[in-house]
């Protein structure tokens, strides 16, 4: 099986050349097989970063298969982003150890990654130290809910950053800023500018995104990753379309920095 096993060096060195990264984040609960296919095709097609696999809760989807069936067919990295312990796969390439650090319930600060951790050994993923942050987006979406957290404010700008601060300071390696799955609105490009400049690492931006403009003025923010989920399941061109903008906006910067 092939692994790849410097994913966060990878990222960590796009972060510090400026250049802006795209991932699409698959949950085994709203893809049927045929579905999966075609969206891993389109992935492909459009050259993405990355796959992201996960969700707050799986009832019916499978997270081995639809791993597996990612790794069959694309040459693209996966990376689990787990919603409880037990989503794990050996056929990923590397996983978001997470600490929901916007919240204040143990279980999810450090609970649920002290039943994962042995898991997680038993596989030869590469495991990614991520500091993770709700923030309310205009509804209470499935990871408040499942979490029960309570969310940062859309509003409150000051709070994500010392959060996120705290955390890198803690040794988490990304930050991963979410509204979560069926977010209303983005995270506002004030938050994101504030996180940025708070961070020495990498910055995640997921929820809400629904249009390549959004994308694209979430990039110029300072995110140095953008997940879209929901969006993509609603309307698979929108990965068409933030991949060709992302292509642009890469190509722009690099021309203005020459």
């Amino acid at each position: 099986m092939n692994k790849n096993n410097n994913i966060y060096q990878s990222i960590l060195k796009n972060t510090n050349s400026n250049i802006k990264m795209f991932g699409v984040l698959i949950d085994p609960d709203k893809q049927n097989v045929k579905e999966l296919i075609g969206t891993i095709k389109l992935c492909n097609e459009a050259d993405i970063d990355y796959f992201f696999v996960g969700g707050s809760i799986i009832t019916h989807g499978d997270m081995q298969k639809t791993t597996r069936l990612i790794k069959e067919n694309s040459t693209k990295p996966i990376i689990i982003f787990p919603g409880n312990p037990d989503q794990v796969s050996e056929y990923a390439d590397a996983i978001l150890f997470l600490s929901l650090i916007s919240g204040r319930n143990p279980e999810f600060l450090i609970g649920h990654q002290v039943t994962a951790a042995p898991l997680i050994k038993k596989t030869n993923l590469e495991v990614i130290p991520t500091g993770y942050l709700l923030v309310d987006c205009g509804t209470t979406t499935t990871a408040i809910y499942v979490s029960d957290t309570n969310p940062i404010p859309h509003n409150n700008s000051e709070i994500a950053a010392n959060t996120a601060l705290a955390g890198e300071y803690l040794g988490l390696k990304l930050t991963y800023i979410d509204g979560g799955s069926g977010a209303k609105k983005c995270i506002s490009k004030e938050m994101i500018t504030k996180a940025k400049s708070a961070l020495n690492g990498p910055l995640i931006i997921g929820g809400g995104i629904r249009t390549p403009e959004a994308a694209e003025e979430i990039y110029k923010a300072g995110a140095d990753i953008i997940i879209v989920g929901n969006g993509a399941e609603q309307n698979r061109n929108l990965i068409t379309e933030i991949a060709k903008m992302k292509a642009t906006f890469n190509f722009s910067q690099k021309t203005t920095l020459t």
